[in-house]
Formats: structure tokens, C-alpha cells, sequence
């Protein structure tokens, strides 16, 4: 009983699977189709639904009455069938690829503000090490300021005298005022690099397309291919299942219910297996001898006589 119940639940599962197939595919294809002519996509989206429907009906025409039907309509019916696959498939690729293209266009916009800032932060990075070239060489003229703004001399009599340079002293103020300013800007541009990398990193981290195009930039680097190239890959996978599985689903569900219903007549047509409580019926070998068998049960009681039949 179990089995007979799994026997008849099996194809209703392979017809649902066929249909969810064929129902997500057309619904890909007629969104595709009508995004493709935008301009009357009412038209398009009852045109392409119709077709849709259309195409599960011819198939499944073809397999049920294939040796019955005109060979000039079997021609037509079969190349209809592959049009309208192919028909599907390309409103499936123009739907995906619109998708991905949408995504496509929101991480370029992330990629163009990541490339503005990192701009910014390289012309910042130029005027810090402009800043670190003019302190080193204030460094170096402090340094021989320091050591030319005083000299020493002995007098007559021998005693050391310092004397002061001060014009030397004067360089070695305006240097050191100099050196001042420079480190307040050194400590500004440092600021402004580090809230940069901030900026650059929050916009990494936040960006949706950027998270949603992980994988396939992964790919693209792994495979040094690029990335449009990597999703056409894709999408041409997609195709070539989506739509020809639906439609062998089709024929498959076809198949399991006559398969279903060939069942009891092959067990009608089976012959009983003999057994004691089995009446058994007795023919005369031949028709001439037809006469003597009658004879032979004309008297014989009832009872005798239903043991031969």
C-alpha cells in the first residue's frame, strides 16, 4: 500500500517541480522581455505569458500524441518549441543582466568616490613629504646657525671673549618661527590623511553593491578575467538550464502518468495464480470430441458436474 501511495505521489512531485521551474523562468523571461520594450510592456507582458503558456502545451502535445500527429505539424510544433526555449532564455538573460547591471553601475559610482578620495589623500601625502623636506632642511640651517651666531676670541691678554652674530641670531629665530609653522601644517595634513583613510574605509564597509559583488571580484581577480566577462559566464549557464530543464520536467510528468496509468491493466490482464479454493474449468481438447464430452456429464449429478467447470 506504502509503495503504491510513493507510485502515485512521485509524478504530481516531478509535475510541481516542472511547473515552479517553468513558472519562475517565465516569469524571468516576460519581466526581461518587457524591460527590453518598455514601451508597450503591457503588450509584451501578456503576449510573452500567453507564449509561455503556449510552449508547455505543445510539449506536452509532442510527447502525448507524437506517432498520431501530421508530420508537417509535428515539423512546426517541434522548431516552435525550441524558438519559444530560446525566446525564454533570452528574456532570462536580458532580466539578469539588467539586475547585474544595476549592481554594476552602483559599485562603479563606490569605486569613482574611493578613487576621489584616495586622490585627495596622495595630494596630502605630496604636501606632507614637501613639509618633512623643508623641516629637514630648517634642521640643517638651525644647525649651522647654532654654531655660527657666536665666536670666540682671547683678548690681549689672554682672556676668551664671546662674541655674539646677530645677524645670525636673527636667521635662527626667523628659522625656528619657520619650523613652527611647519609642524602645525605637518600635524593638519597628518589629520586630514587619517580622516581620509576613515572616510575610504567607511565607504568600503558600507557600500551594498561593493558586498553584493564580492564574490565575482574574487573570481576576477582569482582568474585575471574580467568581471563583465565572469557574470556572461554565468548567465550563459543559467540559460542553457533553466528553460530546456522545465520543459524535460514536462515530458518527464507526461511520462510518469502513463506510466501511472498503464499500471492496472497490466495487472488485469495477468492471469490469476491457481490455487485450491480456484475453480478450474475443463475444455474438450478438440471440437470433435465435443459430443462424447457431453455424453459423458449428461448424467451425472450437479454436483459431478461442477467440478468440471
Amino acid at each position: 500500500m506504502l509503495q503504491k501511495i510513493k507510485e502515485r505521489i512521485f509524478p504530481f512531485l516531478i509535475a510541481l517541480s516542472a511547473l515552479s521551474i517553468s513558472a519562475s523562468a517565465a516569469f524571468y523571461s516576460v519581466t526581461g522581455l518587457s524591460m527590453l520594450f518598455a514601451g508597450a510592456s503591457v503588450a509584451v507582458l501578456i503576449m510573452a505569458s500567453s507564449l509561455e503558456v503556449a510552449k508547455l502545451v505543445i510539449a506536452s502535445l509532442l510527447y502525448q500524441y507524437w506517432n498520431k500527429l501530421n508530420k508537417i505539424l509535428k515539423i512546426y510544433l517541434t522548431i516552435a518549441t525550441i524558438v519559444l526555449m530560446l525566446l525564454t532564455s533570452a528574456g532570462i538573460y536580458g532580466y539578469l543582466s539588467n539586475a547585474y547591471q544595476i549592481t554594476a553601475n552602483q559599485s562603479s559610482i563606490v569605486d569613482q568616490k574611493i578613487q576621489t578620495l584616495e586622490t585627495k589623500k596622495g595630494l596630502y601625502k605630496d604636501t606632507r613629504d614637501n613639509i618633512l623636506k623643508e623641516k629637514q632642511s630648517i634642521s640643517e640651517l638651525k644647525g649651522t646657525l647654532s654654531t655660527s651666531s657666536t665666536t670666540q676670541s682671547t683678548d690681549k691678554r689672554g682672556n676668551l671673549v664671546i662674541r655674539s652674530n646677530k645677524a645670525n641670531i636673527e636667521q635662527l629665530k626667523s628659522a625656528n618661527q619657520s619650523d613652527e609653522k611647519l609642524t602645525v601644517k605637518l600635524d593638519i595634513t597628518n589629520d586630514s590623511i587619517f580622516a581620509l583613510e576613515n572616510k575610504i574605509l567607511e565607504v568600503k564597509t558600507t557600500s551594498k553593491a561593493a558586498n553584493e559583488l564580492g564574490p565575482l571580484k574574487y573570481l576576477s581577480n582569482l582568474t585575471g578575467q574580467p568581471m563583465d566577462k565572469i557574470i556572461n559566464w554565468f548567465l550563459l549557464v543559467i540559460i542553457f538550464v533553466f528553460d530546456p530543464l522545465a520543459i524535460a520536467l514536462v515530458i518527464a510528468a507526461n511520462f510518469a502518468f502513463n506510466q501511472l496509468k498503464k499500471k492496472p491493466e497490466v495487472i488485469e490482464n495477468n492471469p490469476l495464480p491457481l490455487t485450491s479454493k480456484t475453480p478450474q474449468i475443463f475444455y474438450p481438447e478438440s471440437v470433435s470430441n465435443t459430443t462424447a464430452y457431453l455424453n459423458k456429464i449428461k448424467n451425472k449429478p450437479e454436483e459431478d458436474i461442477k467440478t468440471y467447470f
